[in-house]
């Protein structure tokens, strides 16, 4: 079994109830993207400022290249909603709303609606077993996507 396959089963494991699933389907994809906001949001030094660069951009190499090393299809994928993740950050930006506070409400709210959804199913999450599962959960539901559209991941 590729190991693509193996942490998809595992994470899905805890992901059976049909209300935990479309809870993960909107908290999910909104997680990442509050995350990289939020890292966004960190001071940069000005030689990256030179760049029009932040910390979010240099942390999205990394996990994109985690992503791609999964399954050139999900890498793709997260790599849309990293994009997109990116273009809603400067909609805030443009509309003067604070990023950072923003997207630490959202963070909670969505973090809240996570372990609601949990206990509705009944188990703990994923990445209480191992951290790697945080990163897992992107990928898992970019899978249900690609299988939607019959695209093998």
């Amino acid at each position: 079994m590729r190991r693509v396959d193996a942490l998809l089963n595992e994470y899905g494991e805890s992901h059976q109830n049909k209300t935990n699933i479309y809870i993960h389907a909107i908290a999910v994809p909104a997680i990442y993207f509050v995350s990289l906001a939020l890292i966004w949001s960190i001071p940069t030094p000005a030689f990256l400022d030179h760049f029009d660069v932040t910390w979010a951009h240099v942390a999205a190499i990394p996990v994109l290249w985690y992503y791609f090393k999964l399954s050139g299809p999900i890498g793709a994928a997260m790599t849309l909603l990293t994009i997109a993740s990116f273009g809603a950050i400067k909609l805030l930006v443009f509309y003067g709303i604070s990023v950072w506070q923003f997207s630490l409400g959202l963070f909670v709210i969505m973090w809240i609606l996570q372990f609601i959804g949990h206990h509705i199913e009944g188990k703990k999450p994923s990445f209480f077993k191992d951290l790697q599962f945080l990163l897992v959960g992107p990928a898992w539901w970019w899978g249900h996507w690609l299988k939607r559209l019959n695209i093998q991941y």
